[in-house]
């Protein structure tokens, strides 16, 4: 017979604390990477909150994917192009096209509940339906009703908490990675994290590490993103060493709910790809005006369209009108956002929507290859934390899950390559809080992450100004060293951790538009309002000074 030793509390938490593999982060990108890694890894992933609480959850509309017979890959890789305004990198966008239909495969063997045709005719791939959103030029987005995010986040996490190999760890926030100097070349061999429950930092050990934090959004404040989405994995890997890219293009979804009590909930963009009109208050349409493409055009142009409207009349809103198609069609097609309407008082089989442009994705940052290697040897960054080359100056729609999906396996696949040859790290220091105190001032977090939100909407916003600009990095580094202060004299918090990344990544935001003298994509600035003939990431390094 067999022996069958039990884990002891020791043992266990020993194996928690030194994994093969840590994945910081538990949503599309990381839970992908900790399901190919944990056939032959021992994985630890870190999530901020409760699981399910990121980005991913949030996703309404879908993936992006050539499964139809009638789309191809070069138009998916066209379409890409066209959006990205020119500075796609072609190889991530046809990497990601090509890989796209075997991660969707994945996520229908892994039970994830796509919607189906009505009119299904065949078995397999073929039966499920798909939408059309702005910037595609065929239906080649398929999806769960208008709850993509939530099925696919469900699907995986139940998948990663059955894993024998797979340690889910919630109410843990990363604070640094950790460097070994020493190593030629310098590489990373764990992190420091903050155990929310206990409010103690923790040094977690691993032959690999994996950023999968999602984007920086909560550095404006108005966003469609939930509140962990600070810009920890950006501004964690630029401490360490690594360059980021493209900082300045952030995408503001044209259509967020306007309501008091709805804070940020996203109105997808799959109803204007249904048929959904933008009109003003007195029910005249305008999108027309600034491009043939209209409601469908390319969600940078539709965010600057209604930002002028709303500016030029001094209105707080527009509205989103579907209200002519049938309340059948609107249960079946979008359940989620005629709920949560109908739960503010909204009928939108019978009225328009209000919505507003908000902060939702960031299309830049830690530069990294087709395998997801940063410039830090055994330092992985996947998702949105990244800067792929995929998106350009402007994501495509229901491009940013699939990106999730095909570089978690790539990275996987580029560990498990190498995982046989790399050692165990050396025991570095435990996190030393001898020096610091409780902190008997916390207003002034609150009151510095309200500034600093506040200025990232009025100065680098939807339209830019060399002179906002300038005004926006005068208060971003008053604000830095304040906090840098703060943080050297005071225990660490999750609301300090994240302020302490969101003015870091605000600073790399500012410098990088500073940096670009052309309008393109998501950055407009009216200064330099023509669009250069030279193509060019921005990209920026950091100085020794900056690694931790």
């Amino acid at each position: 017979m067999t022996e069958v030793k039990s884990m002891n509390s020791r043992d266990k938490r020993s194996e928690e604390l030194q994994p093969d593999i840590l994945v910081i982060g538990s949503g599309a990108a990381g839970l992908t990477a900790a399901l190919q890694l944990a056939k032959s890894c021992k994985v630890a992933v870190i999530c901020k909150g409760e699981l399910n609480g990121g980005s991913t959850f949030y996703a309404q509309g879908g993936i992006a994917a050539v499964l139809d017979d009638d789309d191809s890959i070069e138009k998916h890789v066209n379409d890409t192009l066209t959006a990205g305004a020119g500075l796609c990198s072609s190889s991530a966008v046809d990497f990601t096209v090509r890989h796209s239909r075997e991660a969707i495969e994945w996520l229908i063997d892994s039970q994830v509940n796509f919607s189906r045709r009505e009119d299904k005719k065949r078995m397999g791939i073929a039966d499920f339906h798909l939408t059309k959103e702005g910037g595609h030029s065929h239906r080649r987005i398929i999806h769960s009703a208008d709850a993509t995010g939530r099925a696919v986040s469900t699907t995986l996490t139940e998948l990663a908490a059955k894993h024998p190999n797979i340690t889910l760890l919630t109410n843990r926030v990363a604070v640094d990675v950790v460097i070994d100097e020493s190593a030629i070349p310098r590489r990373c061999t764990g992190a420091y994290v903050l155990n929310r429950s206990s409010g103690h930092v923790e040094l977690y050990q691993s032959k690999f590490t994996v950023l999968a934090t999602g984007g920086a959004s909560k550095v404006y404040l108005y966003t469609s993103n939930p509140d962990g989405a600070s810009g920890d994995g950006i501004a964690i890997a630029w401490r360490a060493g690594c360059r980021v890219a493209n900082m300045e293009f952030n995408q503001f979804h044209p259509t967020c709910l306007y309501h008091p009590q709805a804070k940020s909930f996203l109105v997808s963009e799959a109803l204007r790809g249904e048929g959904a009109i933008l009109k003003l208050a007195n029910g005249e349409r305008f999108m027309s005006r600034f491009h043939e493409k209209a409601e469908l055009a390319p969600r940078d142009v539709v965010a600057r369209a209604i930002d002028h409207e709303m500016k030029r009349l001094g209105e707080d809103c527009v509205y989103l009108d579907i209200s002519h198609k049938s309340p059948e069609f609107l249960r079946s097609h979008f359940p989620t956002i005629m709920k949560r309407c109908l739960e503010l008082g909204i009928d939108i089989s019978k009225e328009p929507i209000p919505v507003v442009p908000a902060a939702h994705y960031t299309c830049g940052g830690v530069m990294v290859n087709h395998c997801g290697q940063t410039d830090v040897a055994n330092l992985y960054a996947i998702g949105e934390t990244t800067f792929t080359g995929l998106h350009g100056a402007n994501r495509l729609a229901s491009n940013s899950l699939l990106e999730c999906l095909v570089y978690g396996r790539s990275t996987a696949d580029d560990i498990l390559a190498n995982i046989g040859t790399t050692p165990h790290p050396k025991q570095a220091s435990p996190w030393d809080e001898s020096q610091v105190t409780d902190s008997d001032e916390d207003v002034v977090i609150s009151h510095n992450w309200d500034e600093l939100r506040r200025f990232m909407w009025d100065y680098v916003g939807i339209v830019r100004t060399d002179k906002r600009l300038q005004r926006a990095l005068n208060r971003v580094k008053l604000l830095r060293q304040e906090i840098a202060e703060y943080y050297s004299n005071y225990k660490v918090s999750n609301d300090l951790l994240e302020l302490r990344n969101l003015v870091q990544v605000a600073e790399l935001i500012i410098h990088s538009a500073i940096a670009r003298k052309e309008s393109r994509g998501l950055h407009y600035t009216l200064d330099y309002p023509d669009t250069d003939d030279v193509l060019r990431d921005t990209i920026l390094k950091p100085e020794p000074s900056s690694s931790r």
